[in-house]
């Protein structure tokens, strides 16, 4: 009986490899890609979403031929705004201000690429409210160290949880990968079928 193909998650994300095997998939390797995440000139949130996880997926399916490859890009929007992915304390400080009392979209692109070259892509959007934050909330969150490395300088399945007052769409997707969506679209593409 042959081997079935090789599942690769394009990502060093230990949140998205965390959500895959909450859905009992093992991915049979990690491999982040190293794709410029800049966003390009007039680039919308939904575009840039889209365009990195493809990128991502493409970049490490020429590592992998004849493997499934998994990539995401979360993208954390005020309007046409894209917060950055926070590295220093003074970019989460900046991130949790602006999200203070207000209502952001996050957008995970999702794409995945087969061993016969295909590809499909999706895009899931999900809104969130954040409390009107104090700055002893602030720097408390700050002192956790747990917004750095993160889009919008938050995650959600950590101590910024008891900052949203609501959340429309998909929890998977506001911490990094979307379950639903992405075991339709592994399953619409063959992965996993006899």
């Amino acid at each position: 009986m042959p081997k079935p193909p090789a599942l690769v998650l394009a990502s060093a994300s230990p949140r998205r490899l965390e959500l895959l095997r909450q859905i009992g998939l093992e991915p049979d390797a990690v491999d982040a890609s190293d794709v410029d995440e800049t966003p390009l000139k007039d680039e919308t949130p939904r575009r840039l979403a889209l365009r990195l996880a493809g990128a991502k997926a493409r970049h490490v399916a020429t590592r992998h031929p004849g493997g499934y490859v998994l990539a995401a890009d979360t993208v954390v929007a005020l309007g046409r705004r894209v917060l950055p992915k926070a590295v220093t304390d003074e970019e989460v400080r900046s991130c949790l201000q602006l999200l203070s009392g207000r209502a952001h979209r996050v957008l995970t692109g999702l794409c995945v690429t087969t061993p016969d070259g295909r590809s499909a892509q999706r895009l899931v959007e999900s809104k969130v409210v954040f409390k009107r934050l104090t700055g002893i909330e602030v720097e408390s969150y700050l002192a956790s160290g747990e917004g750095r490395g993160k889009a919008g300088g938050y995650g959600i399945q950590g101590r910024a949880g008891v900052f949203v007052i609501a959340l429309q769409g998909s929890y998977s997707s506001v911490v990094g990968l979307p379950l639903y969506e992405t075991a339709n679209l592994l399953g619409g593409l063959g992965y996993g079928r006899p």
